[in-house]
């Protein structure tokens, strides 16, 4: 299984620690929205295959658009979702796993709109996460136009999915899988 490692990563130092102790790719979040060169610097000495951009981004209705979030969902940025997707993408962000945090714990599914977005503005591949709590939430999030991957984490922990199950209904849906 591919290992992807973050928290707390904030220099190219820091990347090469994880990197050297077996990770196979990293993430960042609030280091990357606090010093966008970051992204730069770690694709350039590891390439962009390793440099995954975490992205927490919440729905606001009064702007009419998903605002980022740094600090494990706490601190709004400010910023436009697919703005900072582009951005991180042309910095050298090799993929982008991104949670939506209307949908995180609900287990109502992904935020397919949300993801329809990111796929027209980046070509990056993108992790849809939050949301998962059926067999279908994952084929919807599959479809083409949205996600490239999926992240879900609530439904294994309380077994309320096996991951071989999920597994099993992609595959007699025709999504490849591992």
């Amino acid at each position: 299984i591919p290992m992807t490692v973050g928290g707390g990563i904030r220099s190219v130092a820091d990347m090469r620690t994880i990197l050297s102790a077996g990770a196979d790719k990293i993430f960042i979040n609030t280091a990357a929205l606090e010093r966008p060169e970051l992204i730069s610097e770690g694709a350039d000495v590891f390439g962009v295959q390793c440099i995954t951009i975490a992205i927490d981004a919440k729905w606001n209705p009064d702007a009419s658009r998903w605002d980022v979030y740094s600090h494990g969902g706490r601190r709004n940025t400010g910023r436009d979702l697919v703005d900072w997707a582009t951005d991180a993408e042309r910095l050298g962000a090799g993929e982008l796993l991104v949670t939506s945090m209307n949908h995180d714990g609900t287990g109502n599914g992904y935020d397919l709109v949300q993801l329809e977005a990111l796929n027209r503005a980046v070509n990056v591949p993108i992790i849809a996460s939050g949301g998962a709590g059926k067999l279908h939430h994952f084929s919807d999030a599959l479809q083409p136009g949205r996600a490239d991957a999926v992240f879900a984490a609530t439904v294994f922990h309380f077994g309320e999915l096996r991951i071989a199950e999920v597994k099993d209904y992609l595959r007699e849906r025709g999504i490849p899988v591992r």
